[in-house]
């Protein structure tokens, strides 16, 4: 399979294997430079098109707001000079009211285009980051007491989750992440979860003694595990 595992790097990019060829190319791609520069250089043409693509269009409601404030207007070909003065005022008022919704529209679209552009790069980062750590010969990797999969440690400390059949988190729900020490849980990021195979970077150093656990909580997370872990490392 040397040969072929070479040709699984789109794939593995877009999280698009199947759990056996995920772990062969995970294991693989330890000790190949030649895979590793391949991975990185899909990952940003990934990043390119989810930047290109993730914009929201604006709203078809704005466009039919201003043409229906245009047809109110009636069309008339000759308007006596004095009844042109007094409309020059109501006139001027509906432009410039018109002038701010477009604005308020535009100004609406553009913080949710920035919003998800960077939602999009920080959730890229973080798959770049687990992936790294995970990649790294020199990590370790620790078993887990509860749920599937492992814990991947790699000498500085940074830490990396790989799960499955974990699964999308339920509605309204997301996936926490924490550094369990003693008895002290700390927040270590959130994720949605998905069929398959979950890599989720770890926020925050994993030092020697301390559990990697995950729980299910509210949308957004909590500074505090509300219940029990459904994902619990072997102490690191």
């Amino acid at each position: 399979m040397e040969t072929g595992i070479h040709e699984l790097t789109a794939a593995y990019a877009l999280d698009a294997l199947d759990p056996g060829e995920r772990s062969a190319y995970e294991a693989h791609l330890a000790g190949c430079e030649r895979c590793r520069k391949e991975l990185a250089s899909f990952w940003q043409t990934t990043e390119a098109l989810a930047v290109a693509a993730s914009g929201p269009e604006p709203s078809p409601a704005l466009r039919e707001r201003i043409l229906t404030d245009a047809r109110a207007e009636p069309l008339q070909n000759v308007v006596p000079l004095e009844q042109r003065r007094r409309r020059t005022v109501p006139v001027l008022a509906a432009a410039a009211a018109i002038a701010a919704v477009v604005a308020l529209g535009v100004g609406l679209w553009a913080s949710s285009l920035s919003g998800q552009l960077d939602d999009t790069r920080a959730a890229l980062d973080r798959e770049r980051a687990a992936a790294a750590i995970v990649a790294n010969p020199d990590s370790r990797t620790i078993a887990l007491e509860a749920g599937t999969g492992r814990l991947v440690v790699d000498p500085d400390g940074s830490a990396a989750l790989v799960l499955h059949g974990l699964g999308p988190a339920p509605r309204g729900k997301t996936y926490e992440t924490w550094i369990v020490e003693g008895e002290t849980p700390r927040p270590a990021g959130i994720f949605p979860g998905q069929d398959g195979i979950d890599v989720v970077a770890v926020d925050g150093e994993v030092s020697t003694g301390t559990v990697v656990a995950v729980t299910i909580e509210p949308a957004g997370g909590t500074e505090t595990p509300s219940t029990p872990p459904i994902v619990a490392s072997d102490p690191v």
